[in-house]
């Protein structure tokens, strides 16, 4: 069985901020790792698949066996450990469902500035990949989205 997490930022931001979840906008992540199933073709078809079950959400697959490469890191050994390189601290948090009633939080980075409305560049995002974090916070908007989030540098 492969597993999937499902990043869940932005209904907690909606939560925290009073609002009833909005509706998915841009992409809702799809993350899982299997590095003998490395092929870009099979997230393709994932993708697909969850178009078919949910056409009206704009889904993005990433299996994570083989992103190292394209961000220049060593090979990630999972899913969470993959988190650990992503450009924000609060974004690095992912769900995925355990049986039929229960789900598993995956957050390496810990929940804190997720949770404080914290927006926050990791470490390697703060120096020589500053640029990727200042873009990415531009142009998703999340400043003018949920005005409660503050951004911290350290």
């Amino acid at each position: 069985m492969q597993i999937r997490h499902f990043r869940v930022v932005t209904p907690i931001w909606d939560h925290l901020h009073g609002r009833s979840p909005s509706a998915p906008s841009g992409d809702v992540d799809v993350i899982w790792h299997d590095p003998l199933c490395a092929d870009a073709v099979e997230d393709r078809k994932r993708e697909a698949a969850l178009r078919a079950a949910e056409p009206e959400i704009a889904w993005s697959v990433k299996n994570q066996a083989r992103m190292h490469g394209r961000n220049n890191d060593q090979p990630y050994s999972s899913a969470t450990d993959a988190m650990r390189y992503w450009p924000e601290t609060a974004t690095a948090v992912a769900v995925r469902r355990v049986g039929k009633d229960n789900c598993e939080v995956a957050a390496p980075l810990g929940l804190g500035d997720l949770m404080n409305l914290v927006l926050r560049p990791t470490s390697r995002f703060a120096s020589e990949k500053r640029y990727i974090y200042e873009e990415r916070v531009r142009s998703k908007g999340w400043l003018n989205s949920w005005p409660l989030l503050r951004e911290e540098t350290n």
